[in-house]
């Protein structure tokens, strides 16, 4: 099956097409179809924001479309940044400006009140308006300083106390456990109807 992936993300589109390698769908970044002014994301969830580009990508180009939204929810700030993640530091923030910004916000937060997770819905929109929809997520804490040079985005300040590191120092091991991987591999099981 022919699916287009719905992310102008190079890392994502890097980590998703290995985590769907084994269930056989062939995934065609936007980078190889006509350039399109992607929609605009305002939604209110995760799932919002997946669904919109999702239906929008498989309306346009008249085929299966999947996209995900993510974020970092994080207790102290409500579940923020949540679906304004990437945006948090302003939108041409760098990665190191936005998990920057969040250490600064949790300042002599203790421990405890430093729990975080990373979530991530995926949506599959067929032109027929059929769907499918699964979730990931990854708890853990908000470290208080960076650590790690694999990943991106908060990886650095994400710390996992089963392994005693931030995903930024797992290497491969992150892309096993993370929420991207929990929420696209449940993907390719329901779409082929396949458990991997």
């Amino acid at each position: 099956m022919k699916i287009i992936l719905a992310t102008g993300n190079p890392g994502k589109v890097k980590e998703i097409k290995k985590i769907l390698e084994p269930y056989g769908l062939e995934l065609i970044p936007l980078s190889h179809l006509s350039p399109v002014e992607p929609p605009p994301e305002t939604g209110k969830t995760f799932e919002d924001n997946a669904r919109l580009k999702a239906e929008f990508y498989a309306r346009h180009f008249n085929q299966p479309a999947l996209a995900d939204d993510s974020g970092l929810e994080v207790d102290y700030l409500g579940g923020g940044p949540g679906i304004y993640s990437s945006r948090f530091a302003g939108p041409d923030a760098t990665d190191e400006e936005r998990y920057k910004k969040l250490l600064s916000m949790l300042k002599g937060v203790p421990h405890p009140q430093r729990k975080a997770a990373f979530t991530c819905v995926a949506v599959l929109v067929f032109p027929d308006g059929k769907e499918l929809k699964t979730e990931g997520r990854l708890e853990g804490f908000i470290a208080t300083r960076p650590a790690g040079s694999s990943g991106f985005g908060y990886d650095p300040v994400f710390y996992l106390p089963e392994y005693g590191k931030t995903t930024a120092e797992l290497g491969e091991e992150k892309n096993r456990i993370s929420h991207r991987f929990r929420a696209f591999k449940a993907m390719g099981e329901l779409i082929s109807g396949k458990e991997i």
